[in-house]
């Protein structure tokens, strides 16, 4: 145990010392460590207070929390069959560790005696909602309970963690085993030549002949939006839309019966009506009720939009080649067809302008700009695989900001997407104030012999989505680390995110990035304009989109679940009102609907559209004043970046924008209105 890098001081991650059998070893002790910790509150003979008792608390279990990230991330950026089958040992410890301390009577004791005298505390702000917030979790997650009930909360937790896993392992493998091997040259027939060129070196490292396309993103998109083989497009569209959802060991289709059927039992254990009544209630929007009138708002806007683009692209498929019926991997395609003819705008014209390490260095300038943020490429600490790159983060006056990792590239053990995480959140102990880690994952498209990584538009807006996330988490400037950084309400974490977006569209911010990969040249003008006008190409069609998946998601949590036999009939319905395509049987989207059913999201994926409305207010208030304006941005890092989720979303955003969000600038940014 002494020569366990996990179980030592460390400061950043020490990646190349830890091998997989460090883990369940350091996991367990870090439990021991914490419930120790636990044990000296629950024992301490003194009256309860908030430093005895409510800081105390939310320190326990400093070790565990520096060791858990470093695995998790690793089972989603790096996985492989050991790190997955420990991960299904690890999580029922971890889910039955939360629940011996929430359901602990003795620890609830003493958090509800200094809860008790909450107005007779003298507590800032940021004190207060750390002892709200702790008192909620508590009474939240079953403190209340009968020993018996307590028991039952216990092993739907045990079998939701397990089933999570079990999930996210199954989309993975499915995504892994497809592969689509052209032999035929004219079957590339529309192709870029970086595509056939990515497939082609895909190939090789497989030691095959010929062309090679998976279910990887940057291997995907381009083959749907420019390959002129209908039937390919189509295996490879219906491929995409069956994971999880096979005769095959990876079905997903009773393990999302059994998560939504479990989520629902221990929603009214704790005495709510539904999980989405559970989850929403520490959301800002509070309540299903509210999120469906918010959906359902934006629906009635964008539907008549969305209906308009389907049957005006419908129409173009036909006149074109012929199509009598638009199917989903025709799509894209047709789309992109469009939109060059409307904006004469070409995707892969632009792609030679959007290098990735340009990109880089331009989100770095453009964070320099805004926040006073200086990035350096680092070599000294220890990194995962050598695809990841670190960095020093620096303020203009010296200082340590924070250490940042990102890894850009796909590869197998690794899952489709792009996310943000954290090795170590901020805090203020002892009087310093300790730094935080924070890592971007991405999957863009790899350099090939002829070609560095080219990113699509699309990318380079994912990129600064992600690095909009990391901001979030580098800037925290809070007490208790519980309240840091990205530690806020699910529908208020997206706007730092989206809100980063919108200096893609600026051609301020992109002639700091945007050079030619060969000349060097800027990119010309009119392709700033042609980029500004296509951004609401299709919006009725895009939102409508989203919509869906929010609506999908509440149908699935807002309600009783226990009769639902089929997985598809039910999202059919769910999807009703929002449908624009035929069905395809083979497909579905909930076994693969990772966000809900693995990641976080559950009850809560309207909160990308909810945080579109503060992102297009908060941009608003950008171009008012200037979209580079340090007296903003200073606002936006002040009330916004550096608070965490120390006061309530509004609050801060009311003292940022100085009044409430409407959604009417994002229905005009939409051309919705």
């Amino acid at each position: 145990m002494t020569k366990n890098p996990l179980l030592q001081e460390f400061d950043t991650p020490p990646f190349q010392s830890i091998k997989e059998e460090h883990y369940k070893v350091a996991i367990k002790k870090a439990i021991e460590i914490a419930k120790e910790e636990i044990d000296a509150i629950v024992n301490a003979t003194a009256k309860p207070t908030f430093e005895n008792t409510t800081v105390a608390l939310s320190n326990v279990g400093e070790k565990l929390g520096r060791i858990t990230p470093i695995f998790f991330n690793l089972n989603s950026a790096e996985t492989n069959e050991e790190i997955q089958k420990i991960a299904k040992e690890i999580s029922p410890w971890l889910s039955e560790f939360k629940n011996d301390m929430i359901l602990n009577e003795s620890l609830f004791k003493k958090v509800k005696a200094v809860y008790d005298q909450k107005n007779t505390l003298t507590l800032t702000p940021e004190q207060s909602m750390l002892l709200d917030k702790q008192y909620k979790r508590f009474s939240r997650n079953g403190a209340n309970l009968s020993d018996s009930d307590k028991n039952e909360l216990r092993k739907f937790d045990t079998e939701l963690a397990k089933l999570s896993l079990q999930f996210g392992e199954n989309v993975l493998a499915d995504t892994n085993t497809f592969e689509m091997l052209i032999t035929n040259e004219e079957d590339l027939s529309g192709l870029p030549e970086g595509a056939k060129e990515a497939a082609k070196l895909l190939a090789t490292q497989k030691e095959k002949d010929g062309w090679l396309f998976t279910l990887d993103y940057p291997s995907y998109i381009p083959f749907m939006t420019y390959a002129d083989n209908r039937e390919l497009r189509k295996k490879l569209a219906i491929a995409m839309g069956k994971k999880g959802f096979q005769d095959n060991k990876n079905n997903n289709e009773s393990i999302v019966l059994n998560i939504v059927e479990i989520r629902h039992k221990r929603a009214q254990l704790l005495g709510y009506n539904s999980h989405a009544h559970f989850v929403l209630e520490e959301r800002m929007a509070e309540s299903p009720e509210k999120v469906l009138s918010f959906l359902n708002n934006l629906l009635e806007k964008a539907k008549p939009a969305a209906e308009r683009e389907f049957k005006n692209l419908e129409n173009y498929a036909k006149n074109l080649d012929g199509i009598d019926r638009l199917e989903k991997w025709d799509g894209s395609y047709y789309s992109e067809k469009l939109k060059k003819e409307l904006f004469d705008l070409d995707q892969e014209a632009l792609k030679p302008y959007f290098k990735l390490e340009n990109v880089i260095d331009g989100v770095f300038e453009i964070a320099n700009r805004l926040f006073d943020l200086k990035f350096e490429e680092i070599d000294t600490i220890d990194k995962y695989h050598e695809d990841v790159k670190t960095y020093k983060v620096i303020n203009t006056k010296g200082a340590f900001i924070s250490h940042f990792y990102a890894d850009f590239h796909p590869r197998p053990g690794k899952r489709n997407g792009a996310w943000m995480t954290s090795y170590k959140s901020q805090q203020i102990k002892n009087g310093l104030n300790d730094r935080p880690q924070v890592s971007i994952v991405c999957n863009f498209t790899k350099p090939t012999e002829t070609k560095p990584s080219l990113l699509t538009f699309n990318e380079v807006t994912t990129l600064f989505h992600e690095f909009g996330h990391a901001l979030h988490g580098m800037l925290a400037n809070t007490t208790y680390k519980s309240l840091s950084g990205t530690s806020v309400s699910w529908d208020f974490v997206e706007l730092p995110s989206q809100v980063l977006e919108n200096w893609c569209y600026e051609k301020e911010a992109l002639e700091l990035f945007a050079k030619h990969y060969e000349t060097g040249e800027t990119i010309p003008m009119e392709y700033v304009e042609k980029i500004k006008e296509s951004a609401t190409f299709h919006e009725g069609m895009q939102t409508l989109r989203q919509l869906s998946f929010g609506l999908l998601d509440m149908s699935w949590h807002s309600g009783n679940t226990s009769e639902i036999t089929s997985v598809k009939d039910f999202e059919l319905r769910a999807f009703g009102d929002t449908k624009l395509y035929p069905d395809v049987p083979e497909n579905c989207m909930s076994t693969a609907f990772s966000h809900i059913f693995q990641g976080g999201y559950s009850a809560g994926y309207y909160s990308y559209k909810w945080a579109e409305v503060l992102d297009a207010d908060a941009f608003e208030y950008f171009k008012e004043e200037g979209i580079f304006n340090k007296e903003i941005a200073t606002k936006f890092k002040d009330h916004v970046l550096s608070k965490g989720g120390t006061e309530k979303p509004m609050e801060l955003y009311k003292r940022f924008r100085g009044k409430e969000p409407k959604p009417e600038a994002l229905l005009k940014r939409a051309g919705l209105i």
